[in-house]
């Protein structure tokens, strides 16, 4: 069968300030029509540079094609000038970028920017072309399409944004639809949904697809074959099957093994690749991965090695054939645990199911909650309290039916007439000692949780003690000192570090602001923390942007126990990096806690990792705690349907698990005005009567779990 897409040794290069960076090295692959190729690797391993350089947006870039060659169907795309590929981009060859507000003009309306599209390639009357764009979006799932077409970009959600502009790219029935990590800031609920879109998408309109992806989970997925790059090369080429069965290149069995899995035990090191990807302007002479490969040899550091052929696949390394004899490249496996877990998931689904179904009417006689009622002084309810008590442990915080309700103005100036319910009406505890997980979709208010706890912001009403005191009710002086047991570590480390500060200053002004120190003593305690971390004392004069993502995280987790906390708050802390420095930062986390004694709560969405760090793990929905359980077991037997619905969306890290992806139904509600009865209700698939009219508390279940659901799972 003739390619749709083909590449052959392409090179690109980009100038810079610090002269020509090479960016591409002879990269050739090919994609087949209805084909799904994935391009994997960590950050800076090309992959961005190869979707640009099909597109050509490279040359907007200060980019330019060196040497090789860009063919689509046959048209050489590297012979042609800008204004002829304007009439290709967008008809014949699409694309999807992670960011979805980059890709919209903020001051036009969502239908105006679809219509201009369509009518630059159609040949349709502008009233055709509106009717193109509203199918387009309802067939991407956007509800009230005539609606969303009148809004501006900053109006939409981010999942419904990133279908938008998926509606955007497909307006012209391209050929090839290029995504470049299209669901990396996305909720697992959001991506499963995304892409399940995008495989529906594929069939119905006969695409081929290149997806950029650092997440092999979904490669896993949707992938029929997988081309792996690292520092601008690829290394090692296959179809799904095949790569994650026998991996062939030492870098390939790396990243595969770096996943954290349903199997993977806390307290177990993750594997982790050694160092990090080489600089564009410091590439290692031979292979590229040798300085990082735990099998290089002097032939590995001389030359680099060729790409070789072995049947359909293809991998560059010298010594593929002997490590792969030896057992020396391991495959990542799915768990015996994710199997066993589907199976008993469906018949706890079922049962469930047949019990609602018995008790539907239950609730009958019970009070409708109406979503515009605020309660800014209600107590702390029996039931909510002993279901937030510990089974075992001294608590370090306790939280008392916490709510942060944020006023919506309207009518007169300072009238306030409605509500944003962030927080509303959560109890939990924290033992000294424990890692608490904190999971839910964007907008559950799982960061304006964590911020409550450090009283970044002041509660609306509730309590929040720390050690048996109520922050709550500190004043400023006091409170400062009690923040030094408590520390923050941020998902942005770029955006948390100030540019204009090197490391030294940046890890020593908490020494210096809380313990006065300076000159050497600083110095010297600064340099310690950096090799708590695993960073070099030889850094401490450079600035953030001279590093790479994981060792920015590691200074502001060096800058996060300089002062010896108590308590660490991890918001998002790993969820933007690769899965290789996710493993690595993980280990630190996990390595700190051992020797510092740290209590930590740790807010994130990927679940996996969740699962792997935390002893026990809280579910948010809608400014609710919904299910609080040991981490093992919540993933074994998930009380709550919406814990069960997460659980569902994680892509498993191995084709031969590939399934039809549960994800939920729509997208979260409004906080400003959430649903009566149960907030999930409008999504769940077992919603009763009782369901829609009644609250559910947060009720103690069985041993140290506890769940708000009138029809538990499990």
């Amino acid at each position: 069968m003739q390619s749709l897409l083909e590449i052959e040794r392409l090179s690109v290069g980009f100038r810079t300030k610090r002269g020509f960076l090479q960016a591409l090295h002879d990269v050739s692959l090919t994609i087949a029509p209805g084909e799904t190729v994935c391009l994997v690797g960590e950050s800076g391993s090309g992959k961005t540079v190869a979707s640009k350089a099909v597109m050509r947006l490279v040359d907007y870039e200060n980019g330019q094609i060196e040497g090789g060659r860009i063919a689509l169907g046959g048209i050489d795309l590297t012979a042609l000038t800008q204004s002829e590929l304007r009439s290709l981009r967008g008809k014949r060859i699409a694309m999807i970028f992670q960011e979805p507000m980059a890709a919209f003009d903020p001051v036009y309306t969502i239908g105006y920017q679809l219509v201009e599209t369509i009518l630059r390639h159609e040949r349709k009357t502008k009233a055709e072309a509106k009717a193109h764009a509203a199918s387009l979006l309802a067939r991407v799932g956007i509800p009230e399409p005539e609606l969303r077409m009148k809004q501006y970009p900053g109006e939409l959600s981010g999942g419904m944004l990133q279908r938008a502009m998926i509606a955007l790219a497909l307006s012209c029935g391209p050929e090839l639809l290029i995504a470049d990590e299209p669901t990396t800031a996305l909720d697992v609920t959001i991506q499963a949904q995304i892409l399940h879109l995008l495989q529906e998408l594929k069939a119905e309109f006969g695409m081929s697809v290149l997806l950029i992806t650092h997440d092999l989970g979904i490669a896993a997925q949707i992938a029929d074959r997988i081309v792996v790059m690292y520092a601008g090369r690829i290394v090692e080429q296959a179809t799904a099957a095949e790569l994650f069965a026998q991996p062939h290149h030492p870098y390939t069995s790396g990243l595969l093994r770096s996943v954290a899995t349903l199997d993977t035990e806390k307290g177990d090191r993750l594997y982790a690749i050694a160092g990090s990807i080489p600089s564009l302007g410091k590439l290692p002479e031979g292979c590229v991965f040798h300085p990082r490969c735990p099998h290089a040899t002097d032939r590995c550091r001389a030359a680099p090695p060729p790409p070789v052929r072995r049947g359909d696949r293809e991998a560059a390394c010298w010594h593929a054939d002997a490590l792969i004899r030896d057992g020396a490249l391991i495959a990542g496996a799915a768990s015996e645990d994710a199997r066993d877990f589907g199976a008993s998931g469906d018949s706890a689904r079922a049962e469930v199911s047949a019990r609602v179904l018995r008790e539907g009417a239950a609730g009958g006689g019970s009070t409708i909650v109406q979503p515009g009622q605020a309660v800014l002084t209600a107590q702390a309810s029996t039931a909510q309290t002993a279901a937030a008590a510990p089974a075992g442990g001294t608590e370090l915080f306790r939280v008392e039916d916490v709510r942060k309700y944020y006023p919506i103005k309207r009518g007169f100036p300072g009238r306030s007439r409605a509500f944003v319910r962030a927080v509303d009406g959560v109890s939990f505890s924290i033992r000294e000692g424990e890692t608490l997980g904190l999971v839910g979709e964007s907008g559950s208010g799982k960061s304006t949780l964590g911020r409550l706890l450090l009283q970044l912001e002041p509660v609306t009403s509730g309590r929040v003690l720390f050690e048996g005191e109520d922050l709550t009710r500190l004043g400023a002086s006091r409170l400062r000192q009690t923040r030094r047991h408590m520390q923050m570590i941020f998902q942005d480390p770029y955006g948390s570090l100030d540019p204009r500060w090197n490391v030294g200053d940046l890890v020593g002004e908490p020494l210096a602001v809380h313990h006065g120190l300076a000159g050497k003593e600083k110095k010297q305690r600064v340099e310690e923390l950096l090799a708590a971390v695993g960073l070099d004392h030889g850094i401490i004069s450079r600035h953030p942007h001279e590093f790479s993502g994981g060792q920015r995280q590691r200074i502001g987790i060096a800058r996060a126990i300089a002062l010896h906390p108590k308590f660490v708050l991890a918001d998002e802390a790993v969820s933007a990096l690769d899965v290789s420095v996710q493993a690595q930062v993980v280990n630190l986390l996990q390595d700190l806690q051992q020797k510092l004694g740290l209590t930590y709560l740790f807010i994130a969405h990927g679940l996996h990792v969740v699962r792997h760090i935390s002893d026990r793990i809280a579910v948010m929905y809608l400014g609710r705690i919904v299910e609080i359980a040991p981490s093992r077991e919540l993933f074994r037997r998930p009380a709550h349907p919406y814990t069960r619905a997460l659980i569902d969306s994680i892509p498993h890290p191995d084709p031969r698990l590939r399934t039809e992806p549960a994800a939920i139904r729509g997208e979260i509600p409004s906080p400003a005005r959430p649903p009566a009865g149960c907030r999930f209700h409008t999504r769940c698939p077992l919603a009763t009567d009782r369901c829609r009219a009644e609250s559910p508390d947060l009720l103690p279940l069985d041993g140290d779990r506890s769940v708000a659901c009138h029809y538990p799972l499990a």
